[in-house]
């Protein structure tokens, strides 16, 4: 008995999957029942087609930290190589790490603080790997030091460690990739400034770095140099990291805030600091947060973009240069897909696939071909086939690095 299925030749052989990070790109053999194949389907297992991705960047390339081999900026989308098999990328504040779909992770931009993960110090114009592994799953970069998980759900650290972010129990800096105590139950991984947060597959979230304004959510100021759970939950899906604060979304679609709130950053229309985990609201339907420096971008599962908190710049996106404490939303369109909050900007995707962003551009960081700031949502080129912008970290502080199909 043998068949078709649309990425190989099923036979009698026991049903197996192989592939590299979240399947895509493996392939499926055996004896497969369709009841097999909805559950393989429904956790993420079943491979997936190999999706072409090219690498983009652009703002200011200080250090060559665009990955292009040069130190010129870039007001305008440019390639970082030819190669097309790029899948997730996060940008630090001064560095930039994307996994592969092999599941290989690559690193390139400032190393003065070991945060490459490369085993030295020095700084790289173009990406290089990290390594030998294939199993990378997340990785999240912020201010000098760097976090990744396995699909084996190891939680690795590597960079600047000097109030304890890289979870290691010490204050050492590395240089290379250090697995953060023996856990092999780690999923997801966010970066604020000089703090992490992380959830494991249990649902339950964890923090550890600086708490100097309650941003661990621990009911305290006082430092982590280790993880330590906040609360005790076992419902949280996303998480965010900025300046000297923190966010996250719970399975029930809720959003939570803590941490520093002066210039209305939480979201909860106060400008008060909190310690612990407060609800922004009552909506339900919150689908990803990001932070940036003293603001909050939001996105719901209704294709809405809200934002809160520093405006400086106009990157709440409302036409002015006003802040917030409360969510407010980005125009009235329903049809964002997703956004990040960089240091002083904003980019986004819509369901068509096209890119905008707004904020400070004083180096060309919105992609738009000049240095002039915006305060709403200008979109950058014409092609729709923009895919996923950097994420995880706060990072991305005055450049861009977004993926798209060819």
């Amino acid at each position: 008995m043998s068949g078709k299925w649309p990425g190989g030749f099923i036979t009698k052989t026991a049903p197996t999957v192989v592939g590299p990070v979240d399947g895509e790109g493996g392939s499926a053999s055996g004896v497969w029942t369709l009841d097999q194949v909805a559950d393989y389907e429904k956790q993420g297992l079943w491979p997936k087609p190999l999706i072409p991705r090219e690498l983009y960047a652009w703002g200011e390339n200080y250090k060559s930290v665009l990955g292009l081999g040069d130190e010129i900026d870039r007001s305008s989308p440019t390639q970082v190589g030819a190669l097309t098999n790029w899948k997730k990328p996060t940008a630090g504040e001064r560095s930039t790490f994307v996994i592969k779909s092999d599941g290989s992770l690559w690193a390139f931009g400032r190393g003065f603080s070991g945060q490459l993960g490369l085993g030295d110090t020095s700084d790289r114009s173009s990406p290089v790997q990290i390594g030998s592994l294939t199993n990378w799953l997340n990785v999240a970069a912020a201010y000098a030091f760097t976090m990744a998980t396995t699909t084996g759900g190891e939680l690795y650290a590597w960079g600047k460690n000097n109030v304890g972010q890289l979870g290691l129990g010490n204050t050492t800096y590395y240089s290379s990739p250090v697995q953060v105590g023996a856990l092999t139950t780690w999923s997801k991984i966010f970066c604020g400034k000089n703090h992490a947060l992380a959830i494991k597959t249990d649902g339950t979230l964890w923090s550890w770095g600086l708490n100097s304004l309650g941003q661990l959510g621990l009911g305290n100021t006082t430092n982590r140099s280790s993880p330590v759970q906040v609360g005790a939950l076992t419902t949280w899906s996303q998480a965010a990291g900025g300046d000297e604060f923190s966010a996250a979304v719970k399975t029930d679609g809720t959003l939570w805030t803590w941490g520093r709130g002066v210039n209305g950053q939480l979201g909860t229309s106060s400008y008060t600091n909190k310690s612990s985990p407060v609800q922004v609201g009552s909506l339900t339907n919150w689908l990803q947060v990001s932070c940036g420096y003293r603001y909050g971008v939001a996105t719901t599962t209704a294709g809405k973009i809200y934002a809160w908190g520093f405006n400086a710049f106009g990157q709440l996106g409302q036409g002015n240069t006003t802040g917030t404490n409360s969510p407010v939303q980005v125009g009235a369109l329903t049809t964002w897909a997703q956004s990040n909050a960089t240091p002083e900007h904003v980019l986004a995707i819509k369901t068509d696939g096209t890119l905008w962003s707004w904020g400070s551009n004083g180096v060309g960081q919105l992609g738009l071909g000049d240095t002039t700031n915006r305060s709403s949502p200008v979109q950058v080129g014409a092609e729709t086939t923009w895919l996923t912008i950097s994420q995880n970290g706060y990072g991305g502080f005055r450049k861009s690095f977004v993926l798209k199909t060819p």
